[in-house]
């Protein structure tokens, strides 16, 4: 089973999969990746000793150790995703880490959340100034009429 999850994720570089797995996968996968920075007929044997399909050790010597050739390690990434509907078992993404484009772009800004309440406090509070801002221009012609009435 191995063997046959390693195949897809060299050939497709990302597959879906139950935690447990992604987790026995990359112990499974990544030694085999380090032997395929070396691109040797020993190493390309051993590989095949555990793949045992030619077209997954072709692009895993070509594609994949191009890519990881100045990697030191961890070449997979595990994102979990949730539970899975039927059983509730813990689903995730398995994927090789320097094949993913979303990941490798870093210009996306970071955005402050705001919450309502900061901005509902924002909004009442240039509506309670233009109250307190009217306010007294109605009480100041009051004030004159009184003084003018006194005054006659």
């Amino acid at each position: 089973m191995l063997a046959n999850m390693a195949i897809s994720l060299i050939m497709h570089k990302r597959i879906t999969t139950t935690v447990a797995k992604a987790k026995a996968l990359k112990k499974y996968v990544e030694p085999l990746i380090t032997k395929a920075k070396e691109d040797s007929t020993n190493s390309r044997r051993v590989v095949f000793s555990y793949l045992q399909d030619k077209e997954a050790i072709k692009e895993l010597f070509s594609a994949v150790s191009e890519k990881v050739g100045d990697r030191p390690g961890g070449y997979t990434r595990i994102i979990k995703l949730g539970t899975r509907q039927g059983d509730a078992a813990q689903v995730c993404f398995i994927e090789l880490v320097d094949f993913d484009p979303e990941m490798a772009k870093d210009t996306k800004k970071k955005s402050t959340r705001r919450s309502r309440k900061s901005a509902s406090k924002a909004e009442a509070a240039p509506a309670a100034e233009e109250k307190k801002a009217e306010a007294p221009a109605e009480e100041a012609p009051a004030v004159e009429a009184k003084e003018e009435a006194k005054a006659e």
